[in-house]
């Protein structure tokens, strides 16, 4: 006796964070500010079904990194650089919060590890490597999190953070930017090193005040560009 099987429907692969891909490949730059983000392309993609995409729209809109348009579709949300001064601003006192709280917690080897990270920061400076500061500089502000153990202002960080990372990228560029930042994190690390809360909070919210500076600043070139 014959017997017929119905074809079964794709399910999402194990193991595949759709959300995750998405997030990773807008924090990489590969996708244009209001650029729109098609259904069909990311299921084809990654393999997945349209409900796993659009719950994947969801979480990014909710994240501030996708918005939703009726009738249109998600796109990539556009920060603008007023918008990125205030989630700087935002940032300042949550991350002001996480260097007192790392100055209280430092050990020897974290202490060590912050050191280190400074020390690499002020050769990629001298030898004029641009993306290696950069990458250092994330580094520090990650270790510097990890140490705090604030898993509250952490997550609220790191969705912050992700929502400014074109203006990030487009800071680390300016010529001079990372000359003019590498006393600031110095003075960081020094005041976590010193177990100095009072000193780590002040350094870490003198650095993002300079971060805002050179945003308005940025903002001002460009206009006056454009």
């Amino acid at each position: 006796m014959s017997t017929s099987s119905t074809p079964s429907t794709p399910s999402t692969p194990v193991g595949i964070d759709v959300t995750g891909a998405i997030r990773d490949a807008l924090l990489r730059g590969e996708y244009a500010p209001r650029q729109r983000l098609v259904e069909t392309d990311l299921c084809e993609q990654f393999g997945v079904r349209r409900a796993g995409v659009r719950a994947a729209f969801q979480q990014l809109t909710a994240e501030g990194l996708v918005e939703i348009q009726r009738n249109r579709g998600a796109r990539v949300r556009e920060i603008t650089f007023a918008e990125a001064v205030q989630i700087t601003e935002a940032r300042m006192v949550l991350e002001g919060l996480i260097a007192a709280r790392a100055a209280e917690r430092i050990g020897p080897a974290e202490a060590e590890t912050l050191r280190g990270i400074g020390a690499d920061m002020a050769k990629a400076v001298a030898d004029g490597e641009v993306t290696a500061y950069s990458d250092l500089n994330a580094r520090l502000h990650r270790c510097v999190r990890d140490i705090a153990g604030h898993e509250t202002a952490d997550r609220l960080i790191e969705q912050l953070r992700a929502q400014v990372v074109r203006h990030r990228f487009m800071l680390s560029l300016v010529p001079g930017r990372a000359r003019a930042s590498l006393p600031q994190h110095q003075r960081i690390i020094e005041a976590i090193v010193a177990g100095d809360p009072q000193k780590a909070e002040a350094a870490m919210r003198d650095h993002l005040a300079g971060v805002i500076e050179a945003l308005r600043a940025l903002e001002a070139s460009r206009t006056a560009a454009g």
